[in-house]
């Protein structure tokens, strides 16, 4: 297992403040991942999803927000919110976690296309970014439930829905897809 907790202190360089908002907001995550997986113990069983990287991955899904401006969460680099998954995933490829950079890169929203790149002159690399595996599609969905400005608490699923809407009908049909997925 890697030591996720030693690459988020690196990265948060002595913010102690972001680096707390991290591991819980990812905890939160990985925890809620984890028991999703545990009531589908065959697709660990089949070796499609492996709960270690699971953790990991979750606990890592947020790292790019270390270079976004993003004061409420004590983020206090340059780049737009938007970027944190594509410059995360920058940083877990410096690393060598280039399956975890995946994750990282995919996860925001329900994903994001490359349509919706060019439709809403989004400012990060033309490409999709939709998960694709198993593992990252958890990930992601899991994610949906946590906010970095509200730690502890659970969004019901009508805040989720209700917020996937500004994102268009695409992203609610995909978090639909998800929902469907993991509670049927």
């Amino acid at each position: 297992m890697i030591d996720y907790k030693a690459i988020i202190s690196k990265y948060c360089a002595g913010n102690t403040e972001l680096q707390h908002i991290l591991l819980t907001h990812s905890r939160q995550v990985a925890d809620r991942a984890l028991t999703i997986l545990a009531e589908h113990p065959e697709w660990v069983e089949s070796g499609e999803v492996d709960p270690v990287f699971v953790e990991e991955a979750a606990m890592l899904h947020d790292i790019g927000v270390v270079l976004c401006d993003a004061p409420k969460i004590h983020c206090l680099g340059t780049h737009a919110y938007i970027e944190h998954g594509y410059l995360g995933a920058e940083i877990l490829r410096q690393e060598g976690l280039p399956k975890h950079a995946q994750v990282a890169e995919r996860h925001t929203g329900t994903g994001i296309t490359y349509e919706q790149i060019v439709r809403e002159g989004l400012p990060i690399p033309l490409q999709d970014y939709t998960p694709h595996t198993l593992e990252e599609r958890l990930i992601c969905y899991a994610d949906k439930f946590y906010s970095k400005t509200k730690l502890g608490q659970d969004k019901p699923m009508s805040k989720i829905r209700q917020h996937m809407w500004k994102y268009g009908s695409d992203a609610v049909r995909r978090f639909d897809e998800l929902q469907s997925l993991f509670e049927p």
